[in-house]
């Protein structure tokens, strides 16, 4: 994990970022698909069913990355699916891979379309230990989602509730300062933790943060909101609030290797969403009534 970082000291803390960044200079350029993107962008992803009938099944990488090189589309889904990057895909031998592959990403992915419990928060996101997913919410409905790779064992990331505060479009590692980080964004001062773009190997895989493929991490770059400083050592209004929850089991295999032979049991339910923010939202809606009369103070 970082250093502790002080208020008073606002450049350093855009040099924060996490240690465990392996050197590579090869980075995930690839795309959402456009329907995907102007949906999620638009937060208008309609309340309907997911698609229905999706069985998984498992291949070899090379063979299905030959076929498919060029469909952009259901290499998202594919990506998505395996928790991994076009990069990590091609090094994978073997991938699960989806039986339909004309469905939007939030059909393959394990968060639900909408959380009523959520229709008075404005925004909202979230990062599964478990399922090494992430998704944001705008008024109980989803605006966005896609795959994560988080902290490894040895330092696992930090759960609970946090709020989006500083962010910087590029910045370097304070373990190696050869090591850049793009749409980075701190959700946790003192121990340094933030969301940003880095290779996805397929696995929690850094030192706490949360790994992002290229176009999420700028999407939640641009979404979310970063914090009021009063001054040099006040914090005025936090930005977004952001949840991580559960657990990984480290020792065992990937846990959505289970869509290979129960798809449907591996979905976050909105229950469980409820329950999860239920002690929170307290929280929550205070921080968000704050931060809106700063806002309106500014005008």
């Amino acid at each position: 994990m970082r250093k502790y970082i002080m208020l008073t000291s606002l450049v350093a803390i855009l040099s924060l970022s996490c240690k465990n960044i392996e050197t590579n200079n090869d980075q995930n350029t690839n795309k959402v698909p456009s329907d995907t993107t102007a949906d999620q962008k638009n937060s208008t992803v309609e309340i309907r069913e997911k698609l229905d009938g999706i069985q998984y099944k498992m291949m070899k990488g090379k063979t299905w990355l030959k076929a498919n090189e060029k469909n952009e589309a259901a290499l998202q889904i594919v990506m998505d699916a395996n928790r991994t990057d076009k990069l990590n895909l091609a090094k994978m031998d073997s991938i699960i891979v989806p039986n339909k592959l004309d469905g939007k990403r939030e059909d393959y992915l394990p968060f639900p379309l909408q959380v009523q419990a959520l229709k008075n928060v404005d925004k909202i996101i979230f990062f599964s230990y478990p399922t090494q997913t992430f998704a944001a919410y705008k008024n109980g409905k989803l605006a966005y989602t896609g795959p994560t790779n988080m902290g490894r064992e040895k330092d696992p990331t930090p759960t609970g509730l946090f709020f989006t505060n500083w962010k910087a479009e590029k910045t370097n590692s304070t373990f190696n300062d050869e090591w850049e980080l793009k749409w980075n964004f701190n959700i946790e001062n003192k121990l340094g933790v933030g969301f940003h773009e880095y290779q996805l190997p397929g696995y929690p895989a850094s030192h706490s943060c949360l790994r992002l493929q290229e176009n999420d991490a700028k999407y939640l770059y641009e979404w979310a909101n970063q914090w009021v400083l009063a001054d040099k050592e006040n914090v005025k209004a936090k930005g977004t609030p952001v949840i991580v929850f559960g657990e990984y089991p480290f020792k065992g295999k990937k846990p959505w290797l289970q869509l290979l032979t129960t798809p449907k049991s591996f979905e976050i339910s909105e229950d469980e969403i409820t329950q999860l923010v239920a002690p929170k939202m307290e929280m929550i809606l205070k921080e968000q009534n704050n931060s809106k009369l700063v806002a309106q103070n500014k005008e």
